[in-house]
């Protein structure tokens, strides 16, 4: 990791020193003027080299290569923005108070051009780190502890990702058993390595690096400052894994009130200035993809009415905020008596409970199953979003029937407007299990921030281009 991290530093100081240097290059050409710098005739390549080492250091300073957030995706992009929004606004408001006129040309082309280089730089590192990790290289040992169910529930969690940071090597079970093994779901098994008052010896004898404490081990607070000061003697970090799992980490903070560490968590907010962001955002976007699209439009228009002579589009009742009912579009890619043959397809469900699917469902068309698979189906929502009804990201737009099916909790994803696409797009689709959809959606809806849309966008785009669960 200490390789991959200078690795980081070298690419980073790499794309700081192009960028400045381009955007020297192309406002001033090889022959730059010098400007007044307190008294002082100075060449503006002594401007850009101070704005340059100040950039590098804050992106250091900001943690944004610190080894507990590398990889890890939102967190880093945040931590690299912050900080080169910071660099940039202190050296303005330093410049102005030393009334230094320094060209706004050259702020206005070093600035997005280093940081969309910079967050381009680490998605590629990123990627290269998470090939490193599949393969078992740069991956933490790591020892779960805690009772048995939640030992499971961590070791169910860390096995969905093949790239995580995180290699389970052996548990520690607060309650001893005749057990020497555990089983992980879905994935084998797990050795015990040793009981809770033997926990140092273990992490020093397997040369552990992370010990994750599973929810509330026996003996509580003291066991976990216990175990605390076993890792000071080790090079091994302690994590607690929180049983607040559709929480996220901005919506938590830590708080010290009369001697004791309280952790608040902001209740989500369905209301106020974030939303009209995004509705903004959608409104923009979704203006200006219609027009973009209006050849591919016309083009799926007429390969559909071509090929059985039937309506382009297909229009249906969907659920939308607050249970309000709205006409969802799409293109049609099902027989025109698609809605009477569904009885009889019921026996041959694949879906997931509450949906229905099926993988090959005799009633797609033959242009259907091409815009299916790619997601073209889905693209006149599109005007549903300029309307108002639907967001470009959000929980998967319901059908009456299945909302009458909701179970109370349910519910809540009704509570923001449904999207064209969301974490069920990203994470298996059609695929998923029920418990899934609804676990992602209400996960979304607590804890979503425009960040996280453009993530979610960004991720849906390669998934269509490499579909999959798509039927």
């Amino acid at each position: 990791m200490q390789r991959y991290r200078a690795a980081l530093a070298f690419l980073d100081g790499l794309i700081v020193a192009a960028s400045v240097s381009s955007a020297l290059l192309a406002r001033f050409g090889t022959g730059t003027p010098e400007i007044d710098v307190v008294g002082v005739a100075t060449d503006y390549w002594w401007i850009g080299t101070g704005i340059a080492v100040a950039w590098f250091l804050g992106l250091g300073g900001y943690r944004s290569r610190d080894v507990r957030i590398i990889g890890s995706g939102p967190v880093e992009y945040r931590k690299v923005t912050a900080a080169t929004t910071t660099v940039f606004g202190v050296t303005a408001i330093i410049l102005l108070l030393l009334k230094v006129d320094v060209a706004r040309g050259f702020f206005l082309l070093a600035f997005p051009l280093g940081l969309l280089g910079l967050l381009l730089g680490r998605w590629l590192a990123r990627r290269v780190l998470r090939q490193l990790r599949r393969a078992g290289i740069g991956t933490n040992a790591t020892v779960i502890v805690g009772r048995r169910g939640e030992v499971q529930r961590v070791l169910a969690t860390i096995a969905r990702d093949p790239a995580s940071a995180y290699r389970p090597i052996g548990v520690v079970l607060s309650r001893s058993g005749s057990s020497h093994e555990v089983p992980i779901p879905g994935q084998g098994r797990i050795p015990v390595l040793g009981s809770l008052e033997g926990i140092g010896e273990t992490i020093r004898r397997h040369r552990v690096d992370t010990v994750i404490i599973a929810g509330q081990p026996r003996g509580g607070g003291d066991f976990i400052r216990t175990v605390g000061w076993e890792l000071e003697r080790t090079d091994a970090e302690l994590m607690i894994a929180s049983r607040l799992t559709d929480v996220a980490g901005p919506r938590i903070h830590f708080r010290p009130a009369e001697g004791m560490p309280l952790m608040h968590v902001e209740l989500p907010n369905y209301e106020g200035g974030k939303h009209v962001v995004k509705r903004v955002f959608d409104f923009v976007v979704a203006a200006g993809a219609l027009v973009a699209l209006a050849p591919v439009f016309a083009a799926i228009a007429i390969v559909i009415k071509r090929d059985d002579g039937g309506p382009v589009f297909f229009r249906q009742e969907r659920v939308g905020r607050n249970g309000r009912t709205f006409l969802m579009y799409k293109f049609r890619s099902m027989t025109l008596d698609a809605e009477a043959r569904l009885a009889e397809l019921e026996a041959l469900n694949e879906g997931n409970g509450v949906l229905f699917k099926l993988r090959d469902d005799p009633r797609v068309t033959r242009p259907g199953r091409i815009l299916r698979r790619y997601s073209l189906d889905e693209l006149p929502q599109l005007w549903n979003i300029l309307m108002g009804h639907m967001s470009l990201v959000g929980p998967r737009p319901p059908l009456l029937s299945e909302v009458e099916r909701y179970e109370d909790h349910v519910l809540r994803r009704l509570y923001i407007k449904p999207g064209l696409t969301g974490m069920w797009q990203i994470n298996g689709r059609s695929d998923l299990s029920w418990q899934d959809s609804v676990r992602l959606d209400l996960y979304y809806v607590e804890n979503w921030s425009l960040t996280g849309d453009l993530l979610i966008l960004w991720r849906t785009l390669r998934i269509v281009l490499r579909p999959s669960g798509a039927y």
